[in-house]
């Protein structure tokens, strides 16, 4: 078997692409420091594959502790890097915890590859580096806005770092997948978003609130330049996203990208409001949600979607799962997250 590693791979994508990894037959070993996520993930991964992956904690920002992971796992072929803090608005709140974690995680990855040997490197990145775009659906061609957040510039830096690092080291390859949002759950309901805390993701806040943890959903602005007035983005399911982090080792590996550092957008290419997901949630649940209109909030933007053309024909992955899918595998996760904790 390839050996693959996935940094953060007990998160909520991270968990999912481990799942497809395994299921397409590769051996995988994560690094995670559990700030976001939970050991225990990595035993459910294995009541689904029948194979649990090997799992090491600790902080990439420790470059010894790098260095000592390597020495001792031989044989590493390509990299999915998805551990980085992910909050929008605490990125705000402690910008140089965000800047360290999200870029020092990044160059000593880089490092390491370079000196153990490991060619290539998925890069988890996001539509975030869009902000709002002048024209819809967004390509890889569209311009990338100035960041309005620390996460947000985060996320173009480390392109920018991954792009310089590549074009000035032969035999290395990067892909960077650009994210639209991902929502959804594995259908065994045995992993799924776990947010900590107040969720800041909608679907999250969703089953939160149909389940009774959160008294009431807000609904930020209903006087966008949308069709219903509320926010438009780009929903894809989760496990369609993990099938393109599979999608785009084969092509490293394989040695089949046309460029050493390679972008591709993520999405289903169809916008979807706010208001339409509540919709498409109360639909499949049979639960009518408690939701309330209240002010715009801060740093979002108006609309945006994806046009996943390239990611098409190139990495030859397409979405397979409609957002009634994605509601209804989340709000099985919930339920039976529920369960088990009681």
């Amino acid at each position: 078997m390839r050996k693959i590693l996935v940094t953060g791979g007990t998160g909520y994508i991270g968990s999912h692409t481990v799942v497809e990894l395994q299921e397409e037959d590769y051996e995988v070993i994560i690094i995670d420091n559990l700030y976001n996520s939970e050991a225990e993930v990595a035993d459910r991964i294995g009541r689904i594959t029948g194979r649990k992956p090997h799992l090491e904690v600790f902080d990439l920002c420790d470059r010894n502790e790098l260095n000592r992971f390597f020495r001792n796992h031989r044989g590493i072929e390509a990299i999915i890097h998805f551990a980085a803090y992910k909050s929008v608005s605490e990125s705000v709140r402690k910008p140089i915890e965000y800047y360290r974690n999200n870029l020092l995680s990044l160059v000593n990855i880089l490092e390491a590859m370079k000196q153990h040997g490991v060619p290539s490197i998925v890069f988890s990145s996001s539509c975030t580096v869009y902000g709002q775009p002048d024209k819809l659906p967004v390509d890889e061609d569209s311009p990338l806005k100035p960041a309005l957040t620390p996460y947000g510039n985060s996320k173009q830096t480390g392109e920018r770092i991954l792009s310089d690092t590549m074009a000035a080291t032969v035999g290395l390859s990067a892909i960077s997948l650009r994210y639209f949002n991902p929502i959804g759950a594995h259908p065994s309901a045995l992993i799924g978003e776990l947010p900590r805390g107040v969720p800041e993701n909608l679907v999250p806040y969703i089953t939160q609130t149909a389940i009774g943890l959160r008294k009431e959903l807000l609904v930020f602005g209903d006087d966008y330049n949308t069709p219903d007035g509320s926010c438009i983005r780009d929903y894809l399911h989760v496990c369609d996203l993990a099938k393109a982090h599979t999608a785009s080792v084969a092509r490293l590996l394989k040695k089949e990208n046309r460029k050493s550092f390679e972008v591709f957008n993520l999405g289903t290419g169809k916008g979807v409001s706010v208001l339409e997901a509540i919709r498409s949630f109360e639909k499949v649940s049979g639960i009518k949600l408690n939701y309330r209109i209240t002010g715009r909030r801060e740093g979002d933007i108006e609309k945006i979607w994806a046009d996943p053309t390239l990611a098409n024909n190139e990495l030859g992955w397409s979405t397979s799962h409609s957002l009634d899918d994605a509601m209804k595998s989340a709000w099985e996760w919930e339920k039976n997250l529920r369960d088990c904790n009681k």
